[in-house]
């Protein structure tokens, strides 16, 4: 009997590809870095029961059109903004993801570009390579405090209490903006919850954990980024289009707040000749969230399992869209 193929869009630790070589039929794109062609993917996918992909891929309708066999869409990833859920959900085919299990790492990488960008590190690793480090002086590479400061997070999930744990950790003063109230949270970390405009008046750090929907789209603009302190930093390890680029640019420059520690872009990747990189008080990074090699091992396999059942007809792990096995 044929076993069912499954396409995954970028090659994927060892165990996973194990995993789903058991009982698929496999098409894999072998770069780690490179995309899979448009043409390519929708060649492949044309007898394909499954697809296994990430953030960097589109599974938008016409791959789906391309796809009348498919069974189950499984992302390596929590977000799926790129995929085109109301397509899958009219079709019945469920979409999975891969939630929790990258939240601590997330945490671990978001507070590390917070400390980064505070505290010039990038800026001062360049300015020692470039040999400009000449002696030692009283304000040099100067930074704002880490520790008794005032963070706000925006989003509080699990990443963001993650992120919340790390910061209390720093003794810091701990505000948050949620959809919905987290009693829990305030009582174990003492955070306090403000809406979006007067956490943006009084955290010293800005940290974005929200997801991308129609609501937070650009959700921080040139109003919000006049609302901060001149001495604030932006956080950003979220989604690059919760940020208006051009407003955060224009800040940066004129020197409006502080400085901006980004891991997300609107577009990504994002171009060298991006207006944000000409600047010093900006630390940008590749996306690199959740990427330490256990986590995205445990990723790699969650989303395995993910298409091993939906191929199967049996529930997801993690399905985004579970109304598809009403009725």
């Amino acid at each position: 009997m044929q076993k069912p193929k499954i396409v995954v869009t970028r090659r994927l630790p060892e165990e996973a590809l194990h995993l789903l070589r058991e009982e698929a039929s496999l098409y894999v794109w072998e770069s780690e870095t490179e995309p899979i062609p448009r043409d390519v993917l929708l060649k492949e996918v044309s007898d394909a029961a499954g697809i296994v992909t990430n953030v960097a891929d589109p599974i938008d309708r016409e791959v789906f059109d391309h796809a009348p066999a498919l069974k189950v869409v499984s992302t390596m990833a929590v977000g799926y903004d790129n995929i085109d859920i109301q397509t899958a959900t009219e079709r019945k085919i469920p979409v999975g993801h891969t939630p929790g299990v990258l939240s601590e790492t997330t945490a671990d990488l978001t507070f590390a570009l917070l400390m980064a960008t505070a505290r010039r590190i990038v800026e001062a690793d360049r300015f020692v390579r470039e040999g400009k480090w000449k002696s030692w002086g009283p304000m040099l590479l100067t930074g704002p405090d880490v520790y008794g400061a005032t963070i706000g997070i925006i989003g509080m999930g699990r990443i963001g209490e993650a992120v919340a744990r790390r910061a209390s950790g720093f003794a810091m003063k701990i505000l948050y903006h949620n959809r919905n109230r987290r009693p829990e949270v305030e009582q174990a970390l003492g955070a306090e919850y403000r809406s979006l405009d007067e956490l943006l008046t009084e955290s010293d750090y800005v940290v974005l954990m929200a997801p991308a929907t129609p609501q937070t789209y650009r959700m921080i603009g040139a109003r919000e980024l006049s609302l901060m302190k001149k001495s604030a930093v932006l956080i950003n390890s979220s989604r690059g289009t919760n940020v208006d680029e051009q407003a955060l640019y224009q800040a940066l420059k004129e020197k409006r707040i502080w400085a901006a520690g980004l891991d997300v872009f609107e577009q990504e990747p994002i171009g060298a000749d991006h207006p944000l990189l000409t600047l010093d008080n900006v630390v940008v990074l590749p996306h690199i969230g959740s990427a330490s090699i256990a986590t995205r091992t445990k990723m790699a396999v969650i989303a395995a399992q993910n298409a091993l059942a939906g191929i199967k007809g049996e529930p997801l792990l993690h399905t985004v869209n579970p109304e598809v096995y009403e009725g």
